[in-house]
């Protein structure tokens, strides 16, 4: 008989065993391990303890996994009270990057903003992109993270541009595109293609939602102002 046959004769005639106990204190298999021989239980038990390592690594695996999502949960927490804290876009930029930079220990953090309006005077996020960059930034139905991005974007850090090696870009999107946020690392490992990117979408919405607060505000405030002429006119 084959050993297929074998293994699947025993799978489906369980009872054999039982008919047969002595076997399994007769039977002389080897060790996984050593040169030396054991009875058919003690492998069984050593299968066994292999199977309860495995699983409590796995467990250990999930602590961890719980434990670094709750510390990050904390970090976005603080994030958010921190951004709705402030009151003009420049402390909020002011307060993003201080997060991210000090909080988060992203070394290097850029962005660009369009489609909004410009209440932070000649801040640089507002500096001008080219219709490559919206692209990239509409394309990205998540956010993208990897050791690449398009020489527009990587000069964006300035000096410190040669240094980063990796980088995660988050798509700011509401019911348009109004810009692009990138993180920058010298790690090369820090933002890799596999890893998961819950966390950056959740900020990119996060910051995404507060900016556009200041927009609904100047808009609000626009049209009070050409009602408050129309009214004077009238008057």
């Amino acid at each position: 008989m084959k050993p297929e046959e074998i293994a699947q004769y025993l799978q489906e005639h369980p009872q054999f065993f039982n008919e047969y106990a002595d076997l399994l204190a007769d039977i002389q298999i080897s060790h996984p391990q050593d040169d030396k021989v054991i009875s058919l239980n003690e492998r069984q038990i050593l299968s066994l303890r292999e199977r309860n390592r495995v699983l409590q690594d796995k467990l250990l695996e999930l602590i961890s996994f719980g434990e670094e999502n709750d510390a990050i949960g904390e970090k976005m927490h603080r994030l958010a009270i921190s951004l709705l804290s402030v009151s003009s876009l420049d402390e909020l930029f002011n307060a993003l990057y201080f997060s991210l930079k000090e909080d988060f220990a992203v070394p290097l953090v850029a962005m660009r903003l369009w489609n909004i309006t410009n209440s932070a005077g000649s801040a640089v996020e507002f500096t001008l992109v080219s219709d490559d960059v919206r692209t990239i930034a509409e394309s990205l139905p998540q956010p993208y993270c990897g050791n690449h991005v398009a020489d527009e974007i990587k000069q964006w850090f300035g000096e410190g541009a040669e240094h980063l090696h990796s980088f995660a870009m988050i798509p700011m999107k509401t019911t348009q595109t109004i810009g692009l946020l990138v993180l920058g690392s010298p790690d090369a490992e820090r933002f890799y293609p596999e890893m998961g990117t819950l966390h950056l979408k959740r900020l990119g919405e996060l910051v995404c939602t507060t900016i556009t607060r200041y927009d609904h505000a100047e808009a609000a405030d626009a049209i009070a102002s050409q009602d408050h002429a129309a009214h004077e006119q009238q008057t």
